[in-house]
């Protein structure tokens, strides 16, 4: 058994969200202590960590001045995109790459969370099953429904490299795109079957009625 890669102190980014591999996150960045983190992530061309909060706000205040708390599973955000229309304001794309759990974490004095974490394996290249070949149609339809509507292609919550093929990404793409709780998302992203993952995604369309006959 191989020991995990273990990064120390990575950046978090705590928010009401949950980024999966693969997946592209845009931001809207305006606190200083994350202002200060992104552009030292940029300069260095080196990601910050995106978990998913269960308490607090994303937004901190003197209204909300608790503790945020945050799921012990994330992912990495790699900045793929950055503009500055005005000083003090951010605007960034990202892509998630590799999951890590959290093996300790504290927050520092200006705010800014860092974390010594340990790296998850990637998803193994997992063919689409025929019995699941409907998840990846109806992803196909949505997303042609989707550019056919016009507006910005780079804004699409589905970007390219498209792998149709491979079960954990089309599973991580329904896991994005599906109203679903956090909580859940986040069992969803945690789970290391990239198949499992996408039939608990099959069981869930036949659940909310959207098409995805086999």
């Amino acid at each position: 058994m191989t020991t995990p890669l273990t990064l120390r102190q990575l950046p978090l980014f705590p928010l009401q969200t949950v980024l999966f591999p693969g997946g592209w996150l845009p931001l809207r960045i305006f606190e200083v202590r994350y202002l200060d983190m992104v552009k030292r992530c940029h300069r260095a061309q080196a990601p910050f960590g995106v978990v998913c909060l269960t308490q607090g706000q994303e937004v901190a205040s003197a209204a909300t001045p608790g503790t945020e708390t945050f799921q012990p599973v994330g992912t990495l955000a790699r900045i793929e995109q950055l503009e500055q229309p005005q000083p003090g304001l951010l605007h960034i794309t990202c892509r998630g790459q590799q999951r890590f759990r959290v093996t300790h974490a504290q927050k520092l004095p200006q705010g800014l969370w860092v974390a010594d974490v340990d790296m998850l394996d990637d998803d193994l290249p997992t063919p689409v099953t025929d019995d699941l070949s409907g998840t990846v149609h109806s992803l196909q339809q949505v997303l042609h429904s989707l550019t056919t509507q016009g507006g910005d292609p780079s804004r699409l919550p589905v970007q390219p490299p498209y792998a149709w093929h491979d079960a954990g990404w089309v599973a991580n793409r329904w896991s994005e795109l599906l109203p679903l709780p956090n909580d859940l998302k986040h069992r969803l992203m945690s789970l290391d079957s990239p198949l499992l993952r996408l039939e608990l995604v099959s069981d869930l369309l036949d659940k909310m009625r959207i098409d995805s006959a086999r």
